[in-house]
């Protein structure tokens, strides 16, 4: 059976205290009707969040509890991760604060992991100031792909405008050894598996953009596009996978050429999500793609500017949510229609051998 929707636990970890995070995560579930689509729990502490609700001006019930079992139906529930106070000072930078977004993260993470929550929307940490001896990692992706299985891809979501990246946190520098025939191949099959299972999409056809300006324009500004993105596209395109490519960024947005295709590849950070924030932002989504578990996030930072002010969008928050809960019911969904058809295949060879 389908897992009803209002049964869908979406564990919720708070980002940095001092940004936006706490702000949106409270707006998104100040609409009661959100309480239909799922059970939510924020990792955190519940006296924090009653401080932070008054502090905000929003008008949301929380439901304090110690233990995961103790989760209530139609109430913000808060669970207490901590016990101490913890200063917050919206808008500043502080290593202090850092320690807690990544206490609430990792508790998340770890029920996620164990099946005690269902799916994980993750506010905005800063990468600075989470920076440890327990944590060294550049953000939330690469954490998540240690602790949970499969290989994680970052896929910025915003309804049909899906953009894959085949390397995300890392310097610009470093880029051209990262991009190799293996990887760009596993990306763009663990993309192509995504849009299958995870976004109901029978035969999915997937753009896969060029790394150099204009392509290469045949060697004069870069060879990597003939000699490795090419050949990979031939071979992935003989194997039945619906590619095409490369194709130049600027040109290929500035066209609006993605609007034929079900997802596009990028070959870095910038590059996949300057368009994508110009033309969704607000809206959009982050969904580490990949993993054996969901998780998703807001397409948007900390932003210390205005934290505390009560003036944040959440919208992107509230989709980060809806699409968590779309996700992990697709999946849901694919698992079961597999295993009927694995189940008629295997009734028709016991019938026909007996």
């Amino acid at each position: 059976m389908v897992k009803n929707v209002e049964n869908i636990i979406v564990g919720i970890s708070v980002g940095d205290l001092n940004g936006i995070g706490s702000e949106v995560i409270l707006k998104s579930f100040e609409d009661a009707r959100m309480f239909e689509f799922c059970t939510p729990v924020i990792f955190a502490n519940s006296k924090l969040f009653s401080y932070l609700k008054k502090v905000l001006d929003v008008n949301v019930v929380i439901n304090s509890i110690d233990k995961l079992d103790q989760i209530v139906p139609n109430k913000l529930n808060v669970l207490n991760v901590w016990r101490e106070g913890v200063n917050i000072e919206f808008g500043a930078l502080d290593t202090n604060v850092g320690k807690y977004a990544i206490k609430s993260f990792k508790s998340a993470t770890e029920a996620l992991s164990n099946g005690l929550i269902d799916v994980l929307v993750t506010a905005p940490i800063n990468k600075n100031n989470i920076q440890s001896e327990d944590f060294s990692f550049p953000g939330h992706t690469d954490f998540l792909n240690q602790e949970l299985q499969g290989e994680a891809l970052m896929f910025m979501v915003n309804n049909n405008l899906r953009v894959g990246l085949i390397t995300d946190h890392v310097a610009i520098n470093d880029i051209n050894s990262l991009i190799t025939p293996d990887v760009i191949k596993s990306k763009v099959k663990t993309i192509y598996k995504s849009l299958k299972v995870d976004f109901k999409i029978a035969m999915p056809k997937i753009a896969i953009l060029g790394l150099n300006p204009h392509c290469g324009d045949g060697g004069v500004i870069g060879d990597e596009d003939d000699k490795i993105i090419r050949p990979v596209i031939l071979d992935l395109f003989d194997e039945g996978y619906k590619v095409f490519g490369p194709y130049s960024a600027d040109g290929f947005f500035g066209s609006s050429e993605y609007e034929k295709y079900d997802a596009v590849v990028a070959m870095y950070h910038d590059q996949g999500l300057i368009p994508f924030k110009t033309l969704s932002f607000g809206s959009g989504v982050n969904f580490t793609a990949g993993l054996d578990k969901v998780r998703t996030s807001p397409d948007h930072g900390t932003a210390f500017a205005i934290a505390g002010k009560g003036i944040a969008d959440f919208s992107s928050f509230v989709e980060a949510v809806y699409l968590a809960i779309d996700i992990y019911r697709n999946r849901m969904e694919y698992q079961e229609l597999t295993q009927n058809t694995l189940r008629i295949q295997n009734n028709q060879i016991f019938k026909k051998e007996y």
